[in-house]
């Protein structure tokens, strides 16, 4: 299997079953997944800042609001009818003491659910917060999300091995 490594700002699609989207050192950006397991679609996007995002300038995926329906337009452009979503991401990494605006892993989480939820996609699995950088990893072979926490092991988040565990 091939990685494509989705970076800052950047997004993925695919529909061939022997790639794996991978975004790595999510801090308090968002890694946001859609996936349609049943047309074998998916996406990655690594979502940065909540905006308003700024597209003259900086790529569409950069931002929650511009992000996630640019992601979502690539997706069922691919054949995607009902994708999903699962968020990865959102730490605090700049300490407690930041409050307000200095939360941007709490303000990227609450503009990419509210971005989702304005286009009817649901949010079936989120591993956020805390104060620790993740990966996401999607593998278009099964449909499956997967998580890693930094130091940690990867884990199912989503995806038809964790319905076949069930």
């Amino acid at each position: 299997m091939a990685e494509i490594s989705v970076r800052m700002g950047e997004m993925a699609v695919s529909a061939d079953r022997e790639i794996v989207l991978v975004s790595i050192g999510l801090g308090s950006c968002i890694g946001l997944a859609l996936v349609d397991a049943a047309a074998g679609v998916c996406g990655l996007a690594h979502i940065m800042l909540p905006g308003p995002g700024d597209i003259e300038r900086r790529a569409a995926s950069t931002f929650a609001d511009t992000g996630v329906p640019a992601l979502l337009a690539a997706v069922k452009a691919l054949g995607a009818r009902r994708p999903v979503g699962v968020i990865v991401g959102g730490a605090q990494m700049f300490g407690a003491a930041g409050a307000g605006r200095m939360q941007v892993g709490t303000r990227n989480e609450e503009a990419v659910r509210a971005a989702c939820k304005s286009v009817n996609i649901p949010i079936v699995a989120a591993q956020t917060g805390g104060g620790s950088g993740r990966t996401i990893r999607v593998y278009l072979a099964d449909v499956r999300v997967t998580a890693r926490v930094a130091g940690g092991a990867e884990g199912d988040l989503h995806g038809r091995s964790l319905a076949v565990a069930a």
